[in-house]
């Protein structure tokens, strides 16, 4: 394989007949794998071999694979986008993240040592997050402007849609190394269909030195010259981060509130994702309908920020189960308005389309960063008041969701 730093060619004018939908059927069995143990099986295993440290080791796991999911995203991408083989530039990043990735989560599941759990949720971190930004490299170059948000809307739902199957199978068994590599298992055969069916652009240009300074400028660009791409930065990092702390925290909360034990809480909480997350992933997939249709993206982003802050509102005051579903609930809705088109304003705002996963990479820091700040921080916050203060986190989390709906306002290119 050899590395190439130039520019693709220009997008099509349409998009190969069943692109978006072999693309979203990859990405959700990326998904599956990579949120399943995001948000349930990975707090469970390290409660098991952690003992009384777990919520410090969870913390450090959960930054230490954030922070190599977050920083090796735009450096996968940078290489896609740089990568001449037989094989195309995105299908090696895509075969290969899926291999590394299920190595990782093997690990986990396997070795019962805390140094196991750091190292493997790294290595699926890095593996997976290589694998999505082939998949994500690869709608800018085949997909017109025009019909990006029916993708936003379906990667979105294949977001959700990992997460519902992995709270499915969390719901089902209480095997955990099942929980860990069936969503595996599935992640692999819904990949090998698109990559398998998936036809890289024929790119001919000439070779270019490859170089370290070239990976460092892949962390760079420049908001005073593409001030659009900036503020959709910052909106969307602000709602994540304030999304996050419900998702990460979901079983840990559960728990205190209902007085179950981490692994009880793990079964609720997977039929909880189950019914919410259905109803995320069918608002992600009408939201991203409505978007084209109306050619507006900005006022479904502002709503989505105001109605997660109202469910972040009634999640920090809910003592029974009945507020914690109706919390959820709205959270998916406004998780499903995000989703139908968080990937829409980053594709209409790139600095440079013609060489995109770069900038998408760039533009997933702002996915990466509050997962690896949110646990910092919240061990802080959780601390306040004598321990497990999350009335204070999901209010703190509320108002950085409304600061990430007002700053899409100030993004002129998109409407």
């Amino acid at each position: 394989m050899t590395l190439d730093l130039t520019p693709a060619p220009a997008r099509p004018a349409a998009a190969p007949k069943g692109f978006i939908v072999r693309a979203a059927l990859s990405n959700w069995g990326l998904w599956t794998a990579l949120m399943t143990p995001s948000i349930i099986t990975l707090a469970v295993r390290v409660e098991a071999v952690a003992g009384a440290d777990y919520e410090a080791v969870y913390a450090m796991v959960l930054s230490v694979g954030a922070a190599v999911g977050m920083f090796g995203g735009p450096v996968w991408g940078r290489l896609s986008d740089a990568t001449r083989s037989r094989f195309g530039r995105r299908r090696p990043w895509i075969a290969g993240g899926i291999a590394a990735g299920t190595a990782g989560i093997a690990v986990i599941a396997f070795v019962p040592q805390v140094w196991a759990l750091v190292f493997g949720w790294a290595l699926a971190q890095a593996g997976f997050n290589a694998a999505l930004a082939g998949t994500m490299a690869s709608v800018p170059d085949q997909v017109p402007a025009k019909d990006q948000g029916q993708v936003s809307g379906a990667f979105g739902a294949a977001v959700t849609g990992g997460i519902l199957a992995g709270s499915g199978l969390a719901a089902l068994t209480q095997d955990t190394r099942l929980m860990f590599m069936i969503p595996c298992a599935l992640a692999i055969a819904l990949a090998a269909q698109f990559v398998l069916g998936f036809k890289d652009p024929q790119v001919e240009a000439p070779r270019e030195p490859f170089s370290l300074k070239a990976i460092g400028a892949t962390f760079v660009f420049d908001p005073r010259r593409h001030p659009d791409f900036g503020w959709v930065w910052l909106a969307k990092f602000l709602l994540v981060f304030g999304g996050a702390a419900p998702m990460v925290y979901m079983v840990y909360f559960t728990a205190a509130r209902l007085d179950l034990t981490p692994a009880e809480a793990s079964g609720v909480v997977g039929v909880l994702f189950l019914a919410s997350y259905a109803l995320q992933t069918a608002v992600a997939l009408g939201g991203g309908w409505l978007s084209d249709r109306i050619g507006r993206r900005r006022p479904l982003f502002v709503a989505s920020g105001l109605i997660s802050a109202a469910g972040l509102i009634l999640l920090a005051t809910a003592s029974n189960l009945p507020m914690i579903v109706a919390a959820q609930l709205v959270l998916s809705v406004s998780g499903g308005l995000f989703a139908a088109v968080d990937a829409v304003l980053v594709f209409q705002t790139l600095p440079n389309p013609d060489a995109p996963a770069k900038d998408l990479g760039v533009a997933n820091l702002a996915n990466g960063f509050p997962q690896v700040l949110l646990p910092l921080a919240a061990t802080a916050v959780l601390a306040v008041g004598g321990g497990e203060n999350y009335a204070l986190l999901f209010a703190a989390a509320a108002a950085v969701a409304v600061c990430g709906a007002l700053s899409v306002l100030r993004v002129k290119r998109v409407r």
